[in-house]
């Protein structure tokens, strides 16, 4: 007995030492996100700029809104032809509640975009339709989409676009059960517009004479047949449409219900990496043929049920984007030298949005994100993925190559002399389609950082990262446009977002401090005027001073909150949000009141900021 013990604790033993040397993505680092807060006191990676392209809202119905559906999610992204391109599925209401249909909406510079474009629409499901198993027959019964992938760039420089038109015959059934219609492909030509649509692959129930569009193969057009073959005969692609495809497709590589929302890149050596939900990963080498070993969870990666994006970037490293907690916020990326070890945690977007609208399966959170997928490249060596916000709004983020968390130089920035194309190249920006942030001249005619806000549900922020000091004074500019609404928050804070010291511009023309439970007023503001602000502090004494244009003002004041330096200065026009936090309830199914509203704009330009760091 005693012999039978020490063989099975040799053999677990043994077990244990082949997977620490098995050779998979893991994460080394030692920063992990705190999930009480939105931003998961993560600091920031250097110059991310976040911009929604899409706001849903019931009330306005037109394109500019998706035509007021609000459950919008699974946002894919590509670039070709010096276009970016965005596909994302819509509802009305909620998740896997018909009718469904795609959308794509395309900037040329990842900033402007135009308003959604119908790219698949809603499709009828034959009468009399069935799931084996499921007593359910469809009637009157639309599809909803279901699509883990969405472009493919030939070898021939042929654009496709995809989705999958799956079926829910009621409430928690499921559309990529493998039994739904099948996929559909349609070409998007360098004017922009489309194809056709075709199937390109049908479920075991649907052929060409039950279908309302025609196969593929039967296009006249001989260049977009090969194209659809050429993506036919990618296994890495064709592995992103397993969750949706029959259950015994032979184009399919790796069968298994667990392994869902699949993405690959490649390392120097050859080999692939795969990466699925709940960070799961395994390495082929035979460009996913096969698998060295069953997807397993990445060691110390923290990952739910949500998606993982990976790609090798410009400098030749490579990084994962994902949600690093049990929820869906914050998204954060972390880098590696080698496609192996991922080394460091930073934040990309630690904003949860307030959810407008209630639906079924509707997350909080910036989730499921993807890079430029099918072969697209970056125009400018940038990181560029998008995601959903809430499964509600659409985003688009660019992150900086290489990725850094810190400076070394004080800040010297006087936007009316910095060239537009760089001037906010290190600053971080939140900008919401109602609460926009962006270079533009101001009333006097020089350019200026504008702030503005019309969103009762959401703000604009703008933050520069500062080289660690406890002794620093910081001036910058601010001109309000307004003195009798709006709000403006000024804050000093630590690399992982703790504030210290907040000044705000408040909605009744008073420019007030924090100071413990109390607000202390120490002036008045008008509208049109500049106020140059200097702050003058010291966390060791947590004391600072505030200067405004020349005179001092309020005396000496206390930190709200200590710190051990200053690292941040942020500029956000709402209060702090914290709902939802890990406690909230999972589901929300109640909308916001007036939750198509719009709040008078109020605007704020910001001249310059610069920081002397003293010893």
């Amino acid at each position: 007995m005693r012999l039978n013990k020490i063989l099975i604790l040799g053999a677990a033993l043994s077990c244990l030492q082949a997977n620490a040397q098995q050779d998979t993505v893991r994460y080394i680092g030692s920063t992990l996100s705190n999930v009480d807060y939105h931003h998961g006191q993560l600091s920031p990676a250097i110059g991310v700029h976040n911009m929604q392209i899409l706001r849903a809202n019931r009330e306005i119905k037109d394109s500019t809104t998706g035509f007021g559906w609000t459950y919008n999610h699974a946002p894919m992204l590509t670039y070709w032809n010096n276009t970016f391109f965005v596909e994302y599925l819509s509802n009305p209401v909620g998740e896997h509640v018909a009718p469904g249909q795609s959308l794509l909406q395309t900037s040329k510079d990842g900033y402007k975009w135009s308003a959604p474009v119908i790219a698949f629409p809603p499709y009828k499901i034959p009468d009399g339709t069935k799931k084996e198993g499921d007593n359910r027959i469809a009637k009157d019964l639309t599809a909803v989409m279901h699509q883990r992938m969405g472009f493919f760039i030939s070898a021939k420089n042929r654009l496709l676009m995809f989705a999958y038109y799956g079926i829910v015959l009621g409430p928690k059934d499921d559309p990529n059960d493998g039994n739904g219609v099948g996929r559909v492909v349609r070409e998007i030509y360098k004017d922009g517009s489309f194809g056709p649509i075709h199937f390109i692959r049908y479920n075991h129930a649907f052929n060409e004479k039950n279908t309302s569009y025609p196969f593929f193969e039967r296009s006249k057009d001989k260049g977009f047949v090969e194209a659809c073959k050429e993506a036919l005969g990618n296994t890495l692609l064709i592995q992103q449409w397993a969750e949706e495809a029959d259950r015994n497709d032979p184009l399919v590589a790796l069968h298994n219900d667990n392994y869902k929302a699949f993405n690959s890149y490649q390392l120097p050596d050859g080999r692939t990496v795969g990466l699925w939900k709940v960070a799961l990963t395994s390495i082929s080498t035979d460009k996913g043929k096969t698998w060295l070993y069953n997807p397993t969870r990445a060691p110390r990666f923290v990952n739910y049920n949500a998606k993982i994006w990976g790609q090798r970037t410009s400098d030749g490293k490579y990084v994962t984007v994902y949600n690093p907690s049990e929820f869906r916020w914050p998204l954060a990326v972390s880098v590696s030298d080698d496609g192996l070890n991922y080394k460091n945690l930073l934040l990309v977007n630690g904003e949860i949005t307030s959810m407008r609208y209630g639906g079924n399966y509707k997350s909080y959170g910036p989730q499921y994100v993807r890079g430029l997928e099918g072969g697209a490249q970056s125009p400018d060596g940038k990181c560029w993925v998008t995601y959903s916000m809430n499964k509600e709004d659409i985003w688009v983020t660019s992150i900086p190559v290489p990725v850094k968390d810190k400076v070394e130089n004080d800040v010297n920035d006087d936007f009316a002399q910095l060239p537009a194309a760089s001037a906010l190249k290190e600053w971080n920006i939140f900008s919401p389609l109602w609460a926009p942030v962006a270079l533009e001249k101001g009333p006097d005619g020089a350019q200026a950082l504008a702030i503005k806000d019309k969103d009762p549900f959401d703000y604009a922020k703008a933050e520069h990262v500062l080289p660690a000091a406890k002794k620093m004074t910081a001036t910058f500019t601010v001109v309000p446009q307004q003195a009798d609404h709006g709000n403006l928050h000024i804050e000093f804070q630590d690399a992982k977002g703790t504030p210290g010291i907040r000044m705000v511009f408040d909605s009744a023309g008073t420019l007030y401090v924090k100071a413990g439970y109390r607000n202390k007023s120490i002036t008045t503001y008008k509208a049109g005027e500049k106020y140059e602000i200097t702050v003058s502090l010291n966390t060791e004494a947590r004391f600072y001073t505030v200067t405004i244009n020349g005179k001092q003002q309020g005396g000496n004041n206390v930190f709200f909150a200590p710190l051990e330096n200053v690292q941040r200065i942020m500029f956000r026009t709402g209060d702090v949000r914290r709902f939802p936090d890990s406690d909230t309830p999972t589901d929300q199914m109640y909308d916001l009141p007036n939750a198509g509203a719009q709040a008078k704009q109020a605007v704020y330009y910001i001249k310059s900021l610069k920081t002397k760091k003293e010893l």
